[in-house]
């Protein structure tokens, strides 16, 4: 077991092969297998989704935060498929080449819709599903107009990164902002200048699958948690994982947005942990 205290970016960092795309991944601890997958904002990556969670979770389970493909230190690959399907075979391809055979995947926002495309089409490759504010259900929500306000500024952050833009997407993230620092909005800020590609961002990507009809398929046992007061994928989307998923539960936590594992880690690392168990 890797002590909490050594766990840094630097000394968790590795890269795989998986398939086509070399893959970028912090990893931590031993056990049975957890793979986790970041959202898709501008400057996202693993490690900046889940530092606060990689020691804990790694003192019962061998932990990777995987960069999903553009993201982070991972390979950019030209879509010609919806980004969740490509990052699913990728997460496939990644655990054949360390000699996984089955792991569990925790899915935040776009990591949560490539967590549910994996469940879908690898259903033999995986232990539990949990969810964090997932995309992918097709909805009109009940209580605020769609697109979200969080999403219509995420496009905007993807296409012009400005530090302005990148502020005003993490206020909107969380529901407590003392946390954002000059040095955290800096850093994050020149993560979405490093992968930026204006090219690709002005490009119509190819649509996302409607997986709706589909969540009836996944045999895992899957754990729904969601903040009351996420503005990017709002409150009612989680009532449309916990309906359609055959084996499903859910956690919301009041006082928190799209990031629970960063806005309540304690609380989020102890709900995980005791699921896993189960």
């Amino acid at each position: 077991m890797t002590p909490t205290a050594q766990l840094t970016e630097e000394s968790t960092s590795k890269f795989a092969q998986a398939g086509a795309i070399k893959l970028h991944y912090n990893e931590a601890g031993s056990g049975p297998a957890v793979i986790m997958l970041h959202g898709g904002g501008p400057g996202a990556s693993g490690w900046s989704n889940f530092q606060r969670n990689l020691g804990q979770l790694s003192t019962a389970h061998r932990v990777l935060l995987v960069d999903q493909p553009g993201f982070g230190k991972s390979d950019y690959v030209p879509l010609k498929e919806s980004l969740p399907t490509v990052s699913a075979r990728a997460v496939r391809d990644l655990m054949d080449t360390l000699g996984i055979e089955r792991a569990s995947l925790i899915g935040n926002s776009m990591g949560g819709a490539a967590s549910v495309t994996f469940a879908i089409d690898y259903p033999d490759r995986i232990d539990k599903l949990i969810l964090m504010g997932a995309a992918g259900f097709h909805f009109k929500s009940t209580f605020v107009p769609m697109p979200t306000e969080g999403l219509k500024v995420l496009a905007q952050v993807a296409k012009h990164p400005t530090k302005e833009g990148m502020r005003r997407l993490i206020e909107l993230m969380v529901y407590d902002t003392s946390f954002l620092t000059d040095e955290l909005l800096e850093r994050r800020f020149q993560a979405a200048l490093a992968t930026h590609r204006p090219d690709a961002a002005e490009a119509a990507p190819p649509p996302w699958r409607d997986f709706t009809q589909e969540l009836g398929k996944v045999k895992a046992k899957s754990l729904v948690i969601w903040g009351r007061d996420d503005r990017v994928v709002p409150f009612d989307g989680c009532l449309g994982f916990l309906w359609a998923l055959p084996d499903a539960e859910l956690h919301v936590f009041s006082k928190c947005g799209h990031w629970a594992q960063f806005e309540h880690p304690q609380e989020f690392n102890s709900l995980v942990l005791n699921f896993l168990a189960q």
